[in-house]
């Protein structure tokens, strides 16, 4: 549940709850845990408003009601209530859940791209663009694999967020696409504008990530955007080339 994701700080309110100082509930998608100090605590999965913890622990189910900015809990055993609690976000829980977000938001889009480009090089003939189309591909797998570990050291997994799949939507290969004789100026043109889309979702999450402390985001952040800017500077500079193929394509003399 969207608005449940973020870090949470967990403070008593009544019932036989202990006084829960340093206690935190660290939400992503339909997971999460509960954790003190920062030390990796018990996971949960969300269900609804409901947060529902993992065996040994499967008797144990907290009940969320929203409650102004946050949240009022209720801790449930067996069913039963035996305490009730309540969820605020803290300033800085806030800056490191929009920084989850965008870099999960990035590794979707690295997914996406990777299908792109399989239905690129499925309809490139061209062998020079066809390497070149290749190359980015593994280029694009690492970045998939970066920001997936960027994720896991902030304590969360992918989620796929619809987000990113919609930002590239009208950019996908559709299975129209395949059969359609004039391949090479859509290919172009597909590739240009999601390089562009590519730079400036890293250029953004490269700023929320100097923001929040997380160097070594930002510095894959504009590692990536280079890769990105040379696969753009690459269709920049054949032009000419894509347009002479895709009137070839559709049987025009040039």
């Amino acid at each position: 549940m969207a608005d449940l994701d973020g870090v949470w700080n967990v403070r008593r309110v009544s019932g036989a709850l202990p006084p829960l100082v340093g206690v935190r509930k660290r939400i992503a998608g339909d997971r999460g845990e509960t954790s003190v100090g920062g030390v990796q605590g018990i996971p949960f999965d969300v269900r609804g408003l409901e947060l529902r913890y993992r065996a040994p622990f499967a008797f144990l189910v907290d009940r969320l009601e929203p409650d102004g900015t946050g949240f009022r809990g209720y801790a449930t055993a067996f069913g039963r209530t035996f305490g009730e609690f309540e969820l605020r976000r803290s300033p800085v829980a806030d800056l490191q859940a929009q920084l989850v977000k965008h870099i999960d938001e990035a590794h979707a889009l690295e997914q996406n791209v990777l299908r792109m480009l399989d239905g690129m090089i499925q309809t490139t003939d061209d062998p020079e663009i066809l390497d070149r189309l290749e190359h980015h591909k593994l280029e694009t797998q690492q970045h998939a694999t970066t920001m997936k570990r960027r994720l896991e050291s902030h304590g969360a997994e992918p989620s796929m967020v619809r987000q990113a799949a919609g930002m590239l939507e009208a950019l996908m290969k559709m299975p129209l696409d395949l059969v359609r004789g004039e391949k090479a100026g859509r290919n172009a043109r597909d590739a240009y504008a999601t390089e562009h889309l590519e730079i400036a979702s890293y250029q953004l999450l490269r700023r929320v990530a100097e923001h929040a402390g997380d160097e070594e985001t930002a510095a894959a952040c504009q590692e990536i955007i280079e890769q990105e800017r040379a696969m753009a500077q690459f269709v920049e500079d054949n032009w000419d080339r894509f347009a002479e193929q895709s009137l070839r394509e559709q049987g025009i003399a040039v």
